[in-house]
């Protein structure tokens, strides 16, 4: 019935509103039309332009062509893969109606400091109260804390926190300072880095080689956010590390391992390849991350030909790509950190691969900045980069925020965080983004001091449950009028990362081994993973190395940790600008049966008996941050009591559950242990532990 209510409501929504070319018609035209009549000549229709005002444009045609039951007239097609559908008709039929008017790409203008609202939560009131939406109330404190603590450190709070009742502003504030100087915030936030910079310790492909020193640039970055490097020189450091002479910035050694960023791709080294087909692709993988990872571009689409959406030429993309002609991979003479440096000789002239082969040779080009944005001069990376960060440039700061609000939030404020153009999605808060990128620059670029103005916020603090009317009829609440939360009424719940999963049941259980850095380690793996790919002899790191948090296990494409990949962590195959998020039953197999999760578990049981005369309430506060209300402790209890008459019968079959323990715990306390054992396997596979509220 909800459904059928929610549609209803969706429909209405539309009719009443005004149509607005960003929010509802570009998108159409975009996904439907841009293909045969958008910037690409070469493929363009009836020289027909719709991504730009044209004076030969005909309202009375276009409109017929959309509308229209003949085959030979209908447009898009009848043999399109995208057919308009009756909504979206609608929408343009509106649109002609009130005159058909352009509005140019809201990306590409220059970057605006709204005057109307002074803070986030003024943004989002004003878009809330213009919707008829009520914010949600307050999280509780214990929630807070726990919120807090995933999403800055990556990691639960102490147990001791568990029963925090009150937690004012000036103490919530502290803690929030606290977590941001907290060496583990570099370890959370670098992790987010690293998933864009395509990451890993081998070179993939057939022979997947070993990058032993791959490791000091994922330290590097670690450092990076615990410095709070500013963002327009963590920039500069991976753009053009290599070049820099600016004398503002003052520590050029420690910038040095960020150009380790070009050297994270995969990289064949079979014996047979192609070598200069090898070099060019390497090259494009360099220039299409730069464009999704800084400008939320998908510049890769103009690789063969001119992009079918947005105002990005072929020659474009080789005058990009002609920054990274003449660069070569080099080696640090010291530490052997992978890094990136200019040819001195025998210098390349760049020219257009036609269609995208780099065997055809097309007309020549220089290093150039894509012709839609304000031209930067230079011809050299560090120009580049310069351009990139420039206060004139767009796009790089509102990427920015973006990716750190949905890290925040689940989603960012433009919801296709790799598509800035066209066809991506437009902000639900265009003000509020330019409002948050203008800060961003203005306050030196400071990560964290961005992050503490958005978890500062009301907006942050709110609850995850939809606020409902306190008339039961009435269906003018969040949940039905934005079930997406665009608007923000709440806070958003959100799956834990694969690596904060595993690091939680670690944490939790007391087995995480807090070392910072370092070479990467190689946890214990079945042995059928080394069924397809060369990799063999794996050898699991000896000692406590392999409870170190997951952001050091050794990542090798061929043999991708198939804990992390069944929650969803990338592969490294290219830059992951926004995880999936996949609900799935071997999820929740895994967190029951896999060997990290149930040595968590053995271990979680034993440190509650240690710690605690009440070891069931302390497990439960230990995995879920927050006492236990009493309806749940019964169920609890009586949990507990079945298991435990399970082990009695079935002893001593049911005591091999604690495993390694089992000789280290006397026959008293064995039984009691296995009972906990079976209690926290189910304490750790509970909603509440695997999401953050």
């Amino acid at each position: 019935m909800w459904i059928e209510r929610l549609v209803i409501l969706a429909a209405l929504a539309i009719h009443a509103r005004a149509v607005d070319f960003t929010r509802d018609v570009r998108p159409i035209l975009a996904s439907k039309c841009y293909a045969c009549h958008g910037p690409d000549e070469e493929s363009r229709e009836a020289d027909l332009r719709l991504d730009m005002p044209a004076k030969d444009f005909d309202a009375k045609t276009f409109l017929h062509r959309i509308t229209t039951t003949d085959p030979d007239d209908v447009m898009p097609p009848p043999k399109s893969p995208k057919p308009l559908t009756a909504a979206e008709k609608d929408v343009l039929r509106q649109w002609i109606a009130s005159g058909a008017n352009y509005e140019p790409h809201w990306a590409f203008q220059p970057i605006r400091n709204p005057k109307s609202h002074h803070d986030i939560d003024a943004f989002i009131r004003a878009e809330l109260t213009k919707h008829g939406l009520q914010p949600a109330p307050r999280a509780n404190a214990s929630t807070l804390i726990r919120r807090l603590y995933l999403d800055l450190i990556g990691l639960p709070p102490p147990s001791d926190m568990s029963d925090s009742s009150d937690l004012s502003d000036e103490a919530y504030a502290t803690l929030v300072d606290r977590l941001l100087a907290d060496p583990r915030f570099g370890e959370r936030w670098g992790r987010h880095w690293l998933d864009m910079a395509r990451y890993a310790d081998s070179n993939g492909f057939l022979g997947d080689g070993l990058r032993p020193n791959a490791y000091r640039y994922r330290d590097w970055v670690i450092q990076s956010f615990n410095n709070d490097m500013p963002y327009d020189e963590f920039t500069l450091a991976q753009i053009a590390g290599d070049l820099l002479s600016d004398s503002r910035i003052t520590n050029h050694a420690s910038l040095a391992p960020g150009t380790g960023f070009h050297r994270n791709a995969a990289l064949n080294t079979e014996a047979g390849v192609d070598k200069e087909e090898a070099r060019y692709q390497n090259l494009v993988d360099r220039v299409n991350t730069i464009g999704r990872v800084w400008m939320g571009l998908t510049i890769g689409c103009a690789q063969c030909h001119t992009h079918k959406y947005d105002p990005i030429t072929i020659r474009d993309y080789y005058s990009f790509y002609a920054f990274f002609d003449n660069t070569e991979d080099r080696d640090d003479a010291k530490t052997k950190a992978p890094l990136l440096a200019e040819v001195s000789k025998d210098r390349r002239q760049t020219y257009v691969h036609l269609a995208g082969d780099y065997t055809r040779r097309g007309p020549d080009v220089m290093p150039a900045t894509l012709s839609a944005l304000p031209a930067k001069t230079g011809n050299t990376r560090l120009e580049l980069a310069k351009w990139l960060v420039s206060p004139q440039n767009p796009l790089t700061a509102r990427v920015a925020v973006n990716h750190i609000w949905s890290k925040l939030f689940g989603h960012g404020l433009v919801r296709t965080p790799d598509d800035f153009g066209t066809s991506g999605e437009a902000p639900s808060h265009p003000e509020l983004l330019d409002w948050l990128a203008t800060d961003f620059m203005r306050n030196g670029w400071s990560r964290k001091q961005l992050i503490k103005r958005i978890v500062m916020s009301e907006t942050y603090r709110r609850t995850s449950f939809p606020t409902r009317s306190s008339n039961p009829n009435e269906l003018e609440n969040s949940f039905y009028v934005d079930p997406l939360n665009r608007f923000l009424s709440r806070q958003n719940r959100i799956r834990l990362d694969a690596e904060i999963l595993r690091d939680s049941a670690l944490a939790v259980s007391g087995l995480l081994k807090p070392t910072i850095g370092g070479p990467s380690f190689r946890p214990p793996l079945p042995e059928d993973v080394f069924d397809v790919g060369r990799s063999s002899n794996w050898q699991a790191s000896p000692g406590d190395e392999i409870y170190r948090r997951s952001l050091y296990i050794i990542t090798l494409r061929s043999v991708l940790y198939p804990t992390l990949t069944t929650f969803d962590a990338p592969d490294a195959a290219d830059a992951c600008v926004r995880r999936e998020r996949s609900n799935t039953p071997l999820q929740a197999l895994t967190m029951m049966n896999d060997g990290v999760f149930v040595e968590a578990a053995q271990a979680l049981a034993l440190r509650a008996m240690r710690e605690s005369p009440n070891p069931l309430e302390k497990l439960f506060r230990l995995v879920l941050n927050r006492s236990p209300r009493p309806e749940e402790l019964a169920r609890l209890k009586t949990f507990h009591a079945e298991q435990k008459a399970r082990v009695i019968k079935s002893a001593p079959a049911a005591l091999q559950v604690l495993g390694a323990h089992q000789k280290a715990i006397s026959p008293a306390q064995a039984t009691e242990a296995a009972t906990l054992v079976a209690v926290a396997r189910v304490l750790l596979n509970l909603d509440e532990f695997i999401n953050r509220e």
